[in-house]
């Protein structure tokens, strides 16, 4: 008599963020097999897009993805801004990698935390969402919103920063860094953390090469890969910053590359404060968008963001089409969760930070 058997996990799980199912086929506590179903939450976002004009847009490309929510519009409006030649002003460039990077803070933090509530080591988990709880309410301080911010634009930015809102902005990114070194050093060094997330979720580089995986989720395996550096985007090339890898290619490493890129994000966040002249924030007046076609990307919190719009000399696209991290990301659970303990399935599903509305369009 056949002891393996197979287990249905989601689409509505506990531990799991998102609404996907495992069909998952185990060996006593072991996973032999798993088909993996990625549905249950299509918007029909892309065709909604042809229907708005190019500034509607802005908005609903916005509500794409929450956590990712600031890197939708503003690959959007680099993709309009490649095909009508707009030229961005540098001060609106420096902006655009400001809320970049504020919203890279908030998500890591967030998926690191989910992780621990994953665990049930609740007490770090709170001091996790603490922590980015000063993320959030400094994006309402700025921006006037805790998720969505609105800050781009076609052409720059929407927002500016007063000498007042620069020293607030300042205060809080120093008050950030002892507490989140303490908590990576508490992640790094607590033994039920380890023992639950050192060599769990093995993904080797070969196979994240192999399968194209991008984000925390290669760099976490060593795979030296950021847009931010590849392909310099907004004020990225004027800026020094290193890209973080991870060796243990494991849950616990990827872990460790989100929240060591927390402190790459307060020094970019820093260096943009210090190095960011005067002048306008926006092209204006913005001329006419021509027929066209272009592909615009940037790294997003989970990785790689792809844009495609093609025009048509009307004021509304003729086919925009976005490509999302946890697309390709996904995949790469076929390895991870191989011959992984069914306690660990919704830990290692986790470490990639999946967002499955975006990847379902």
């Amino acid at each position: 008599m056949s002891n393996t058997y197979t287990i249905p996990v989601g689409p509505l799980h506990v531990a799991l963020e998102e609404p996907m199912y495992f069909q998952v086929d185990v060996k006593g506590e072991v996973v032999q097999s798993i088909e993996m179903f990625a549905g249950h939450s299509h918007r029909g976002m892309e065709s909604l897009a042809l229907e708005r004009n190019f500034f509607q847009n802005i908005v609903l490309t916005e509500r794409v993805c929450s956590l990712c929510s600031n890197n939708h519009p503003l690959t959007y409006c680099m993709a309009l801004e490649n095909i009508a030649q707009i030229q961005v002003p540098e001060r609106g460039q420096y902006l655009r990698v400001i809320a970049d990077e504020v919203k890279r803070i908030a998500s890591h933090m967030f998926n690191v935390g989910i992780g621990l509530h994953v665990i049930g080591f609740n007490t770090l988990f709170m001091h996790a969402m603490e922590v980015r709880e000063t993320m959030q309410d400094l994006k309402e301080s700025i921006w006037g919103n805790r998720m969505d911010i609105s800050a781009n634009t076609i052409g720059g930015a929407k927002y500016d920063l007063d000498d007042e809102l620069e020293a607030y902005l300042r205060k809080t990114l120093e008050e950030l860094k002892k507490p989140v070194e303490e908590f990576k050093h508490m992640y790094a060094t607590h033994p039920q953390v380890k023992a639950r997330t050192k060599d769990v979720g093995i993904l080797p580089p070969e196979a994240a090469i192999e399968y194209g995986l991008g984000g925390p989720v290669a760099r976490g395996s060593g795979i030296d890969n950021d847009v931010r550096k590849e392909t310099p985007y907004a004020a990225y090339d004027k800026l020094k910053f290193n890209v973080v890898l991870g060796e243990g290619c494991d849950v616990r490493s990827r872990a460790l590359v989100r929240l060591g890129e927390i402190f790459e994000s307060i020094s970019l966040i820093e260096q943009c404060l210090d190095q960011m002249p005067k002048g306008p924030i926006c092209c204006d007046p913005l001329p006419d968008i021509p027929a066209g076609q272009a592909v615009a990307r940037s790294e997003a919190p989970r990785g790689e963001l792809i844009y495609y719009m093609r025009t048509n000399g009307t004021m509304y696209p003729e086919r925009l089409k976005w490509r999302v991290p946890t697309y390709v990301n996904w995949e790469g659970l076929r390895v991870m969760l191989d011959k992984a303990k069914v306690a660990d399935i919704a830990l290692i599903v986790n470490s990639i930070d999946p967002c499955l509305s975006c990847t379902e369009r």
